[in-house]
């Protein structure tokens, strides 16, 4: 493990402190990623403590006298390089350009640009309601952010209650362009778009909170958000909240279809686009639209009785994995099948199978009596890739669900605390704002934690102690440096 680390070392020519490294008073190498290093803080020191006979003894904690004279003190000094980098991507310009619209007039204490930027300084150091900028309000640097005064929270709620459709669409356009914005330039050859939705129970009265399908809590009131991602980056690229017994279907087209069309703006027209979808993409309108825009799609086919008898009359299978007493443990066909519907709005979609006597996850359908085999069916538009990439294809899809769970325990998409639902929709959106932009500002300026989850980034750049003080017409924050790995 230690030659593996030194060698990669060498052939990157940086220092890659507390990641299956030798510890330097330790004579056995460590085999855990430690991230202490990250925020300066010591290895452990167990060997070199038990070769000396000491045994670590915690201190009487009533013994240390309390100071609380201090009142400079802040523990999200990272909000800084985060405000100022949103800055200079002229986040706040757009905000003022798109919603300032919203509160007019000379008696303006708080403007809509400067609650909104606030909003997103919360979601970004943890707080995931409104309520939870009262905690932040004693905090000296971000009242200094808010411009000097952290207005109540009924005066947020108020804010957010502003929002119309209108501007919950323009909201909506400026969270897809920072996530855009990562994909733009990077000059791939190929994308993976995930679309998928999400059942967020809630505990209220809210508006637009309906009973719907919820495999969790039956019966309990719900929102059924829906996003889209692309896989490469993480980068959320869509999103929209629905009422909870909105389901997945035709309605959703227009939506689907204006994110591809973004999207294929960004990556320009030579990229090739992969749209995933689980089962309740199987709709002949939202199959036409791909077409129609020039995508590939992967969608998992709803096991319909017409579809499962062809499936089981199928004879011409092919295997592609065998065991070690060389019998079939996976086999592709591609069935000759065509729904009605399709075959009306001229679409044409290649029916891909897969049975596999390994698979253990998932809605197991067994259709042959005299054969262990569970099936699962593929449907695209894409004629010419092995029946074996596409089902590894749609398989990778399944990274959109820790994106999900990410935004729900780091951003806390599934809270709501407005009775109204446009006001929910906006904080909803300015939450994947949130995530967008801090992705985008780890990308940046911080490369060195791109493949860190949320939870990591914010207590190493985010949730960093410091200290406030004013010298003449100067404001100085004092913190402590990271200690990153050296840039190639």
């Amino acid at each position: 493990m230690r030659c593996a680390a030194e060698s990669l070392k060498k052939a990157l020519g940086v220092s890659i402190p507390g990641i299956y490294e030798m510890n330097r008073n330790d004579d056995t190498p460590s085999t855990r990623k430690v991230r202490r290093g990250v925020r300066g803080g010591k290895r452990g020191q167990g060997h070199r403590l038990q070769r000396a006979g000491r045994r670590v003894r915690r201190p009487d904690p009533r013994a240390i006298r309390f100071d609380d004279t201090e009142a400079s003190l802040t523990s999200a000094a990272g909000l800084v390089g985060f405000a100022a980098y949103v800055r200079r991507l002229g986040v706040d310009r757009a905000l003022r350009e798109r919603f300032a619209h919203l509160k007019t007039g000379a008696q303006v204490v708080y403007p809509m640009a400067a609650q909104l930027r606030l909003l997103l300084d919360a979601f970004v150091a943890g707080e995931g309601r409104v309520f939870g900028v009262e905690s932040l309000a004693s905090d000296p640097l971000f009242i200094h952010l808010a411009g000097g005064f952290v207005p109540s929270i009924d005066v947020l709620y108020d804010d957010l209650m502003r929002f119309s459709e209108a501007e919950i669409a323009m909201l909506e356009e400026l969270v897809a362009e920072h996530g855009l914005a990562r994909v733009r330039g990077k000059g791939l050859a190929r994308v993976h778009v995930d679309i998928d939705s999400t059942v967020t129970e809630i505990y209220g009265a809210q508006e637009g909170a309906m009973v719907g399908p919820n495999p969790r809590h039956r019966g309990r009131p719900s929102y059924h958000p829906l996003l889209a991602r692309v896989a490469e980056l993480d980068a959320v690229i869509g999103a929209r909240l629905r009422p909870g017994d909105t389901s997945f279907g035709e309605a959703d087209v227009p939506t689907i279809r204006a994110w591809l069309e973004r999207l294929r703006a960004a990556v320009g027209p030579d990229c090739v686009i992969v749209v995933r979808v689980d089962a309740a993409g199987d709709c002949t309108a939202l199959f036409c639209a791909f077409d129609e825009l020039g995508v590939l799609f992967v969608v998992k086919g709803r096991q319909t009785p017409d579809l499962v008898g062809a499936l089981a009359a199928w004879k011409a299978w092919r295997t592609v994995d065998i065991d070690a007493d060389e019998r079939a443990t996976r086999q592709v066909a591609t069935v000759v099948f065509g729904r009605g519907e399709w075959r009306e709005q001229g679409v044409s979609v290649r029916v891909v199978a897969v049975r596999s006597r390994e698979r253990d996850t998932g809605k197991q359908v067994y259709l042959w009596p005299d054969l262990d085999f569970s099936v699962q069916v593929y449907l695209t538009n894409d004629w010419h890739a092995h029946e074996d990439e596409l089902a590894h294809t749609y398989d990778a899809r399944a990274g959109i669900e820790p994106l999900i769970a990410e935004l729900k325990g780091g951003f806390a998409i599934g809270k709501y605390s407005s009775a109204s639902f446009d006001a929910n929709h906006a904080a909803f959106l300015l939450k994947l704002l949130a995530y967008n932009l801090l992705r985008r500002y780890v990308e940046d300026d911080v490369p060195e934690l791109t493949s860190w989850r949320v939870a990591w980034i914010r207590r190493v750049v985010v949730l960093r102690p410091g200290r406030i003080t004013r010298s003449g017409r100067s404001t100085i924050l004092r913190t402590r440096p990271l200690s990153l790995p050296m840039r190639c």
